[in-house]
C-alpha cells in the first residue's frame, strides 16, 4: 500500500516538473534577433555601410540641434568645388574680416587672423580636426561669395540629399533655435560625403601639423574626437573607428558621427543629444564616444552577413501558354543575395514572397526574361527583393499563336461592332429583297391581265 502511495506521489511530482521544465527551456529556444539595445542619447542611429541596412534607431526623425556635426555639410560643399574645379585644394584664401564676423569668442577656434593666408586642404584640417569655426566662414566665403550664400547653398543640397528635417542658420554649428537637424539627416550628408576620398583622410586624422602661415607658427592639431586619440581624454579609443565629426553645445549636449571598419564590415553610426556624467569611482564619461562604442560593438558582434539567394535556387513554376512542349517555365533569382542578419537567424527562416508579372507567360521565352520578384522577410522587415528570371528559353507553337491571333483579333471591340454593323446590313439587304419581291409579283400578276383584256362584249 506504500509503495503504490509512493509511485502514485513520484508520478506526480514527475508530472509538474516536466510541465514547468517546458517553459523554463523556452526562451533559450527564441533567438531569431539581436539582443536588446538602448542608447543613453536623445537620438541615434546605426546603419550598415554598405547596404544602407538599419540596424538601430531611436527617435532618428526627431529635430534636433548638431552643435559641430553641421561642419560635415560645410566640408561636402567645398569637396564638391574642389571636384567641380571651381577651387583647389592648394589654393591659398586670404581671410577676410567678414568671414570672421558673428563668431562666438568662446567657440571652437585655430585661431586664424584676419589677413593670414592658408591653403583650403589646411583649412578643411582646421574644421574637421579642431572643429575650427572660423575655417567654415573663410571656405564658406570663398565658394559662394558671402556666408549667407553658402548657408543658402547648405540648405539646397540637403533637400537635394532628402533631408526631410533640416534647417541651417549657419556654417558652423554655433546654436540658433532655428539651425536643427535629425539623426536620420546627418547620415544622408555623411554618407555622401564620405565618398569623397580627402574627407575620409582628414576627419580619420587624429594629429596633423599644419605649416606656418604668414602670420603664424606652425600649428599642431589634435583631433577633438576620443575614438581616435586619448590625448584630450582616456578610455574611449576604438581601434575599428574611422572619423568622423563631434559635436557639443549647451543645447545639443554631446553629438558625434562616426564610422567603423571591421573586416570586410563597415558601419556608420549617429548620436545625439547625449550627456557627459559622473561616475561612481568619480571620473565623467562623455557618452557620445561611449555609446558610439558600445554601438558598433553591438552591430559587429551580433549581426553577420549571410547569403539568403543564389542564382541556382529555384522559386517557382511559372505558367506558360502556347507551347506544345511545356507548360511551365522554372523562376529563378536574377543573382545571389547576401543580408546582414542577427547571428542566430538563418536564412532558411526568412519567408519569401513571390511577386509575378503576370499569373501566366506566352511562349516564346527567353532565357533571363524578367518574370517577377521575391521579397525575402522576417517578423515585419523584409531584408531583401531581387527580380526573377526565366531559367530556359520556351518555343512557341505557330498553331497556338495563329489561333490565339485569330481568337484576339475578333475578340477587339472595333471588328465585333463591325460585325455587328455587317450583320445588321445583310439583315436589312434580305429583308429589303424579299419585300421588293413580294410587290414585284404582286403587280406583275395584275399587269398581266391588263395586257390581255380585249374589251367588254356588247
Amino acid at each position: 500500500m506504500k509503495m503504490k502511495r509512493f509511485a502514485s506521489v513520484f508520478f506526480i511530482l514527475a508530472l509538474v516538473l516536466s510541465l514547468v521544465a517546458v517553459p523554463l527551456a523556452a526562451p533559450a529556444e527564441e533567438g531569431d534577433s539581436a539582443p536588446v539595445m538602448e542608447v543613453a542619447a536623445k537620438a541615434a542611429l546605426l546603419v550598415d555601410g554598405d547596404t544602407g541596412e538599419v540596424l538601430y534607431a531611436k527617435n532618428e526623425h526627431d529635430e534636433l540641434y548638431p552643435a559641430s556635426i553641421t561642419k560635415v555639410m560645410t566640408a561636402l560643399l567645398v569637396l564638391e568645388a574642389v571636384d567641380s574645379g571651381k577651387l583647389s585644394m592648394d589654393e591659398q584664401i586670404t581671410v577676410t574680416a567678414t568671414a570672421l564676423e558673428g563668431l562666438a569668442d568662446d567657440g571652437s577656434s585655430a585661431n586664424i587672423k584676419e589677413g593670414e593666408t592658408m591653403s583650403v586642404e589646411n583649412l578643411l584640417y582646421c574644421m574637421l580636426v579642431v572643429s575650427a569655426n572660423e575655417a567654415c566662414n573663410i571656405l564658406g566665403e570663398r565658394v559662394s561669395g558671402s556666408v549667407d550664400a553658402f548657408v543658402e547653398r547648405m540648405n539646397q543640397r540637403a533637400e537635394e540629399l532628402g533631408c526631410a528635417n533640416t534647417h541651417f542658420v549657419n556654417a558652423t554649428g554655433l546654436h540658433d533655435p532655428k539651425h536643427y537637424t535629425s539623426a536620420w539627416d546627418i547620415y544622408l550628408i555623411t554618407k555622401e560625403a564620405m565618398g569623397h576620398p580627402d574627407f575620409m583622410t582628414i576627419c580619420n586624422t587624429a594629429q596633423i601639423t599644419v605649416p606656418a602661415t604668414n602670420l603664424s607658427e606652425a600649428r599642431v592639431l589634435h583631433t577633438t574626437n576620443y575614438l581616435l586619440s586619448n590625448w584630450r581624454a582616456i578610455g574611449y579609443t576604438y581601434s575599428a573607428a574611422r572619423g568622423i565629426k563631434t559635436g557639443s553645445t549647451s543645447d545639443a549636449g554631446y553629438c558625434l558621427v562616426s564610422s567603423a571598419v571591421e573586416g570586410s564590415r563597415s558601419l556608420i553610426s549617429v548620436v545625439l543629444g547625449a550627456e557627459r556624467v559622473s561616475l561612481t569611482d568619480g571620473k565623467t564619461q562623455t557618452q557620445s564616444f561611449s555609446e558610439t562604442k558600445r554601438l558598433f560593438e553591438w552591430g559587429f558582434n551580433n549581426f553577420s552577413r549571410k547569403t539568403i539567394l543564389t542564382q541556382a535556387d529555384m522559386i517557382q513554376e511559372v505558367p506558360v501558354s502556347l507551347s506544345k512542349d511545356v507548360n511551365y517555365v522554372v523562376a529563378h533569382p536574377a543573382s545571389d543575395v547576401e543580408a546582414l542578419l542577427p547571428n542566430s537567424l538563418e536564412p532558411e527562416s526568412l519567408k519569401r514572397r513571390v511577386t509575378l508579372y503576370q499569373d501566366t507567360v506566352e511562349a516564346p521565352v527567353e532565357k533571363g526574361d524578367v518574370l517577377g520578384e521575391v521579397t525575402l522577410s522576417y517578423e515585419d522587415r523584409d531584408y531583401a527583393t531581387v527580380k526573377l528570371l526565366a531559367y530556359d528559353s520556351i518555343e512557341a507553337s505557330r498553331l497556338l499563336v495563329l489561333q490565339k491571333n485569330v481568337k484576339d483579333f475578333f475578340s477587339k471591340t472595333i471588328v465585333k461592332v463591325i460585325l455587328v454593323i455587317l450583320l445588321l446590313l445583310v439583315l436589312l439587304l434580305a429583308g429589303w429583297k424579299l419585300t421588293v419581291g413580294r410587290r414585284r409579283y404582286r403587280y406583275g400578276r395584275k399587269v398581266g391581265r391588263g395586257r390581255n383584256y380585249r374589251g367588254r362584249r356588247r
